[in-house]
């Protein structure tokens, strides 16, 4: 993936500079807002990949400039939320104002910046194009292929691995997937297991090793061999 924009906004200026140097080290261009307005500004004055919003700011709050970004200028830049508030409800209303995703104080950096890369990859799907270890993905045409080589894939197989790939390197439940493919409610109990064998069969039976995976308990995930 292309060097990613990031807008961190954070008042508290020890985890701001904490959390941006590390994502500098990861790869990330950042720029930095330490209130609201600021963050208001820049969002839609400049052209970011992700952006991490906290929700208690001084002056302007996360939630409102969420909202404003959603409802009044139209910027559809896929948002992640950081809170101390761990509480469901406390969640879905930051989803309500336009949260894409949440993650709750204190946090690992290396799961922000998975979120970050799951998100990125999400915005630049709804512009028409995947690629995760190989695997590249046409959500315009309906494309794919692995290591350059084409893949047919079943309408719902497709639907399937874009989850997979939108959401790497992150688990997705077998509830989330089911939603995801059938607004939760599968045509039958096996439906899922079934596409996903027909993935398995036409992503990695040919390409000797498979990347489509189980993880029980959890659910399912894309994992490529230390090469990919």
């Amino acid at each position: 993936m292309a060097r990613l924009n990031v807008l961190l906004v954070e008042d508290h200026r020890e985890l701001a500079e904490t959390t941006g140097a590390y994502l500098e080290a990861c790869g990330y261009a950042v720029d930095y807002a330490a209130d609201g307005l600021v963050a208001l500004h820049l969002a839609v004055t400049e052209s970011y990949d992700v952006m991490v919003l906290d929700i208690m700011l001084p002056g302007v709050d996360g939630l409102a400039v969420c909202r404003r970004l959603r409802e009044e200028a139209k910027v559809d830049t896929p948002i992640i939320m950081l809170t101390a508030r761990d509480q469901l409800d406390d969640k879905l209303i930051g989803f309500e104002a336009g949260a894409d995703d949440y993650l709750v104080k204190p946090f690992a950096m290396p799961e922000l910046a998975a979120r970050i890369e799951a998100m990125a990859r999400r915005g630049r799907g709804q512009a028409g194009c995947f690629e995760v270890g190989g695997i590249v993905m046409d959500v315009g045409t309906w494309e794919v292929t692995r290591d350059g080589v084409p893949v047919v894939l079943s309408k719902t197989a497709f639907k399937l691995l874009k989850v997979l790939m939108r959401d790497y390197p992150r688990v997705v439940s077998r509830r989330d997937m089911e939603r995801e493919l059938w607004e939760g409610e599968p045509p039958d109990s096996d439906a899922l297991r079934s596409h996903l064998y027909n993935l398995r069969q036409a992503l990695d039976r040919p390409f000797g090793h498979g990347v489509v995976t189980t993880v029980p308990g959890r659910g399912y995930c894309l994992r490529f061999p230390p090469h990919a």
